[in-house]
């Protein structure tokens, strides 16, 4: 069994204010484990990226711990890493596209080293084999010398995955990576994303609205539900157990548990 790289513990998370706590999701208990793709759904505005941020220590848990897995040493609270730790732990890949028109694509994902040699500081010889092994890992050696500009959506996509691979951390959290993307380009992505995992070892964990296709590529399924529960387990276990056609299916829209497709009913209106 791959091992636990990073366990919550009765994670509370949401927001604090003057007005008071709103919470969006309770006492969670959950895992994520090296060498496995997981992928977490659940209806808009359930709290999917309040979750990503919390595990990227972006914000504070309400309540509850998030521990991450140290070579050689015990487990740590996410809480107690500073920023340097935390950087050589987890690497983040947002849906936002970077702001980085005049950039070559080597150059972003040689940022993905700024955890070793500062933001401003020049990559050694070192540093750009890491570079260049992470664009060949992606398969986009041959987009290098080009603009960030110039590239398509999936092109700029993969480009942010290298430099998050060139980060070398033992963690990637991606935030609607297949956002804005053609269907063709959304499996070639999440593809990219598994063939990671199984390569390398990493804990890759995102969130997504492509759910027939996170069926088809993940290990296992975090899903929160309407009522805020969250349940975990392979795609085919969350099937057998009725979450996933609780999830889906409304008039008109049913979920085939067998096949994990979604099929709608064309005479409904």
């Amino acid at each position: 069994m791959n091992r636990e790289t990073v366990r919550l513990e009765h994670l509370s998370i949401g927001y604090r204010s003057k007005r008071g706590t709103r919470t969006v999701a309770a006492d969670i208990s959950a895992a994520l484990r090296g060498g496995e793709l997981t992928c977490l759904l659940g209806p808009n505005g359930i709290g999917k990226s309040t979750l990503l941020r919390t595990l990227s220590a972006f914000q504070s848990p309400l309540e509850g711990n998030v521990y991450m897995a140290m070579a050689d040493v015990a487990p740590r609270n996410l809480s107690e890493l500073n920023d340097r730790e935390r950087s050589r732990m987890i690497s983040v890949v947002l849906t936002e596209k970077p702001d980085v028109a005049q950039m070559t694509a080597d150059e972003l994902v040689g940022l993905g080293r700024s955890p070793y040699t500062g933001f401003w500081g020049g990559l050694t010889a070192e540093d750009r084999v890491v570079v260049a092994e992470s664009m060949a890992l992606v398969g986009i050696t041959h987009l290098a010398p080009r603009l960030v500009s110039t590239l398509s959506d999936g092109e700029r996509q993969k480009v942010m995955i290298a430099k998050a691979l060139a980060q070398q951390t033992p963690v990637i959290y991606l935030d609607e990576p297949t956002a804005f993307l053609d269907f063709p380009s959304k499996v070639e992505v999440m593809l990219l994303l598994r063939r990671i995992c199984r390569e390398t070892g990493r804990t890759v964990f995102l969130s997504t609205h492509d759910l027939e296709l996170a069926l088809q590529t993940a290990d296992t399924i975090w899903l929160i539900d309407h009522d805020n529960t969250l349940v975990t387990g392979t795609p085919a276990e969350l099937a057998a157990q009725g979450w996933l056609s609780r999830f889906v299916e409304r008039p008109g829209i049913s979920f085939d548990s067998q096949s994990l497709t979604i099929r709608i009913d064309k005479t409904t209106s």
